[in-house]
């Protein structure tokens, strides 16, 4: 189609609209941000004001003496989406893989429908069925032994009571790993078809097509789902709260009760009686928000670094 063709159907107004319309879009994003930010600073300030950076490393959290402190919900907020990653990763990195390397044909929209099904479960249902169906199975049964056999480990030791970190991070691993198991299937599914016809052609067996091919050509891709997954974990609220046991205490124990921001938030936000105690969860907010912005943040900027690096 011509110039001149094109600027008869489509007037430069039409033009200057359609791009106006496109930039405000992305740009509500940044205002969006933004407002949430100084939101969170304003409403946290009293908080700020009153403790300091001592918030972030103080573990005393008690209402009746207004003393708060985050370094519990910091801890337990990390250590829960690193358990859940450490489980959910190797197993969505297999099921993508079965999905578009192994599974035969016929197959495939079955566990693909389920898969997807899996990941719109609300995730308060996951955090019920962990509360009845898995912590007692675990104190029943896996902490007794972990315990008996791993016991030399501060991590397994103590009481299998069912709730606790361990039961939260193994919640919030079933919780996103069907989210990422279908960004990195999708992400798979992009590799040319041609290249991995010409890997077999060559007599590559299937694992050197997926290892040198298919991994090869969607390493970003498949990062970038692994982040997306890392951040609905850090921020979980209702799966959480139910099975973790939302205790202000640290321990090393994996099987102990403890909590995360987003669990104490849930928790206490509708219990705040003064502001010093609403400032101070609001500001628990905002270090949530600050952490999430950071990760993804570092894995954006890691992205764009490696490009070139992949290029050359």
């Amino acid at each position: 189609m011509s110039e001149d063709s094109r600027s008869k159907r489509h007037p430069p107004w039409v033009e200057a609209l359609f791009k106006g319309l496109t930039k405000g879009a992305g740009s509500m994003i940044l205002v969006l941000l933004a407002v949430m930010m100084v939101v969170l600073f304003y409403d946290a300030w009293p908080s700020i004001k009153q403790f300091k950076l001592g918030f972030l490393v103080s573990t005393s959290w008690n209402p009746v003496t207004h003393q708060f402190g985050a370094l519990t919900t910091i801890i337990g907020t990390l250590v829960s989406t690193a358990l859940a990653m450490l489980l959910a990763v190797p197993l969505a990195g297999g099921v993508a893989l079965f999905l578009t390397e192994l599974s035969p044909v016929v197959l495939r929209p079955i566990f693909s429908t389920a898969i997807e099904l899996l990941a719109a479960i609300p995730s308060i249902i996951y955090g019920m069925w962990g509360l009845f169906t898995l912590a007692p199975l675990l104190a029943d049964h896996v902490q007794p032994w972990m315990t008996e056999h791993l016991g030399f480990i501060p991590l397994f030791q103590g009481p299998p009571m069912g709730i606790g970190m361990f039961t939260a991070g193994i919640v919030l691993a079933i919780m996103i790993l069907p989210f990422m198991a279908s960004v990195i299937r999708d992400v798979f599914l992009m590799t040319p078809q041609v290249l991995k016809e010409s890997a077999y052609g060559l007599g590559a067996t299937t694992w050197e097509v997926v290892w040198q091919v298919v991994f090869p050509y969607g390493r970003r891709g498949v990062v970038v789902g692994l982040f997306l997954g890392l951040g609905r974990a850090m921020g979980e609220t209702m799966a959480v709260t139910f099975v973790i046991g939302n205790a202000h205490e640290l321990s090393w124990s994996l099987f102990n009760p403890a909590n995360t921001i987003a669990s104490t938030l849930a928790n206490e936000f509708t219990e705040a009686s003064d502001r010093l105690y609403l400032s101070a969860l609001v500001e628990l907010g905002l270090v949530l928000f600050l952490i999430t912005f950071i990760v993804l943040g570092l894995a954006e900027w890691w992205l764009k670094h490696s490009a070139p690096r992949e290029k050359r």
